[in-house]
């Protein structure tokens, strides 16, 4: 059968609930019902109001306050859970014991233990599990991350981003949980490794026991270094990461409307002296060039690839495997936040089925 057989057959059978009408969830909404792979959409939250606002918006939908018809409901193929961090462990697992395949927004779970059982249960009942980590999805980070495989700019030495912002202050969980998740994940993504080490250090200016600025050092097998800073509490709103490798650099600046990525031919070399107390640096600055990216709404494209995961039987792009490998890094970071910067060391989890 063809890809497009598939997507035909699925246009007749699939049928998705998003869980968490609030924030994020009527992103979710919009991009299931003009999505060609979705036959019904039903929308899941505890608060009447929301669910009016989604009728009036979109007719079509089906509507119910509790997760419990969602799981019941043996026509509903698939779970997209957009709620606070607290609900998405028991929330999924609910989901997948009823034989549902699982979409759960970043943060994937609390805990990197949680993380686990869930995948262990996905694989076991043969379901899709993919955690909501939109800009591995983002035409500018897989650009970033095809000029990296080819080596263009030669051995990664350090990245260093920047993501913040003056709010959203969250009431149950820091901003290393509530910001950090989108760099870790891309840093993991290009990088193709877990750190060794996380360093972090923050404090918690205006809702004391709930740090609002962080940063966070990671330090990886390769040699790399990276640094991130995330704040709910800043005069302007950033979103940069700046790639430094042995050959070029690279600036990535979500915030621009255009020319989003920016390679730089700059760069140092060094000579060893040929006698003591000489040394020489050569300095080179070449063009700065940016590549042409591709023109589409990431979350657009993430959704797809959850639900063309359910028609094929494929992994998703972002999997739970990716979703655990961050949460394993956020704790870290929060253990030495806690610890006045304590040097976290990270080994990788195995996951027995």
């Amino acid at each position: 059968m063809s890809m497009d057989e598939t997507f035909r057959d699925a246009e007749e059978s699939l049928h998705l609930a998003v869980v968490g009408y609030g924030y994020w969830g009527p992103n979710l909404v919009r991009n299931l019902v003009e999505n060609r792979l979705a036959r019904q959409v039903t929308v899941c939250d505890q608060e009447p109001a929301k669910l009016a606002r989604a009728v009036l918006r979109y007719p079509g939908v089906n509507v119910t306050c509790r997760m419990d018809d969602v799981v019941a409901d043996g026509d509903i193929d698939g779970v997209l859970i957009a709620t606070p961090l607290i609900s998405h462990y028991p929330l999924a697992l609910q989901a997948l014991k009823a034989g549902k395949h699982v979409f759960l927004e970043k943060p994937f779970t609390g805990s990197s233990a949680q993380a686990a059982e869930l995948i262990r249960i996905s694989r076991a009942g043969g379901r899709v599990l993919m955690v909501g980590h939109t800009f591995r999805y983002s035409p500018p980070v897989n650009k970033i991350k095809e000029i990296l495989e080819r080596g263009e700019l030669g051995q990664v030495l350090y990245i260093s981003s920047t993501r913040v912002n003056l709010g959203l202050h969250q009431k149950d969980v820091s901003v290393i949980w509530d910001l950090a998740p989108h760099d870790l994940s891309m840093l993991l993504y290009w990088l193709d490794e877990m750190p060794q080490e996380v360093l972090a250090t923050g404090k918690d200016f205006v809702q004391k026991g709930i740090p609002d600025v962080a940063f966070i050092f990671l330090k990886f097998g390769s040699g790399a270094i990276a640094h991130v800073q995330v704040s709910w509490l800043a005069p302007s709103k950033l979103r940069r990461t700046t790639i430094v490798g042995s050959a070029k650099m690279l600036v990535y600046d979500d915030t621009e409307n255009i020319e989003q990525v920016k390679i730089f031919d700059k760069g140092v070399d060094y000579k060893d002296p040929d006698t003591f107390g000489e040394y020489q640096l050569s300095y080179r600055a070449g063009d700065i060039v940016s590549p042409k990216l591709e023109t589409f709404e990431p979350l657009q494209a993430e959704v797809t690839d959850f639900l063309t995961c359910i028609v094929t039987g494929r992994r998703p792009k972002a999997d739970g495997e990716s979703g655990l490998r961050v949460v394993q890094v956020l704790e870290a970071a929060e253990r030495s936040l806690s610890n006045n910067g304590r040097i976290e060391l990270l080994e990788p989890l195995k996951i027995e089925v």
